[in-house]
């Protein structure tokens, strides 16, 4: 009796042995998911975008809401875009993500810092990305552009556009995110035109477009004839003045010739679209990383219309596709390190 009673307990101990070395069918891959023994997921991942605003108040929220759901369409993932409508509002809408659990939790721009840097401390175990701004924590990637070399084909079409050689920029403040505009700008537009005066004044302030006319009217009156609106809400007031005068200027983030395109003749972009979705894809692939990413020419992150994106608006005939043609072909010596544009 006490031999069989053996010979079972060392059956059931061989039983044990061969199923730990043998492995469970399913493990969890690099983002927390299950996997089963094909490898493949057996559970939908699910990424909400959580957004400090209504969209349609800032089309920059809008491109970042088409990225992800191109995204979930082709990476067979659940994707929700939850829209707020004040900070209080928006710091509950991560927190209900959080409890909703969302596998990632993506948001955008500096009006997300403090919500942000409260949610993602509480919670360290769950991934978050922001776009646009950086929020330095251990369970956070922060994305962001080159805005420079954006800015450097802008500069670029600047000089070449200018028929006075006075060319300005009414920016919104003399910080250091600002200076990546201004530094590229102002050497985009001394290669096209080593001869152009640069005049830049700033307005102190994101949101104040009566400032922005102020300023624009000024630098008009003082010779220029190719105004750039990098003022967020002052751009609004720099665009009134070149309809008002009759000088070109150029918009920020979308495609803003849209507004006037007899007088906004060409935007700066950002692909928050682009940023969106590759956010996503990396998620998707196991590629994912905490800590700062970039996005640039080279990866479509930032660009120009006409030269690196298509606009539903005609080409200005005060830019010429012969312009637009050398300026795409400073956008491909950036791309390729035979120009680097600096950022302060």
């Amino acid at each position: 009796m006490k031999k069989q009673i053996a010979l079972l307990l060392t059956l059931v101990l061989m039983v044990g042995l061969l199923a730990a070395c043998g492995g469970s069918d399913k493990e969890k891959n690099n983002n927390g998911n299950e996997k089963g023994a094909d490898g493949g997921s057996d559970k939908k991942q699910r990424i909400a975008l959580v957004l400090p605003e209504k969209i349609g108040v800032n089309p920059f929220f809008e491109l970042m809401d088409q990225g992800l759901k191109k995204a979930g369409e082709e990476f067979g993932v659940e994707v929700k875009t939850t829209e707020a409508s004040d900070p209080a509002a928006f710091e509950q809408n991560l927190r209900s993500a959080v409890a909703d659990n969302y596998d990632l939790i993506i948001t955008a721009t500096f009006q997300a810092e403090d919500a942000l840097n409260k949610v993602a401390a509480e919670n360290p175990n769950r991934p978050f990305a922001i776009v646009d701004t950086k929020v330095d924590l251990p369970n956070v990637r922060s994305v962001a552009f080159r805005e420079h070399e954006a800015a450097f084909l802008l500069g670029a079409v600047a000089g070449l556009v200018t028929k006075t050689n006075k060319v300005g920029a009414v920016v919104a403040m003399d910080v250091p995110i600002m200076t990546r505009y201004t530094k590229g700008f102002e050497q985009g537009l001394k290669q096209t035109n080593p001869n152009a005066e640069f005049i830049i004044n700033y307005v102190n302030s994101f949101n104040d477009a009566a400032k922005g006319k102020e300023l624009a009217l000024d630098q008009h009156a003082k010779g220029a004839d190719f105004i750039a609106g990098i003022a967020a809400i002052g751009d609004f007031g720099v665009w009134e003045a070149a309809k008002e005068q009759g000088f070109y200027s150029s918009g920020q983030d979308v495609d803003r010739t849209v507004e006037d395109p007899e007088h906004v003749i060409v935007s700066q972009l950002k692909g928050a679209d682009t940023v969106t979705y590759e956010t996503v894809k990396s998620f998707v692939n196991n590629t994912f990383e905490f800590g700062e990413v970039d996005y640039g020419l080279k990866e479509d992150g930032v660009g120009l219309t006409y030269v690196t994106r298509d606009s539903v608006t005609p080409l200005s005939p005060a830019i010429g596709q012969e312009n637009i043609d050398k300026v795409k072909a400073l956008a491909q010596d950036v791309i390729s390190g035979k120009i680097e544009v600096m950022s302060k």
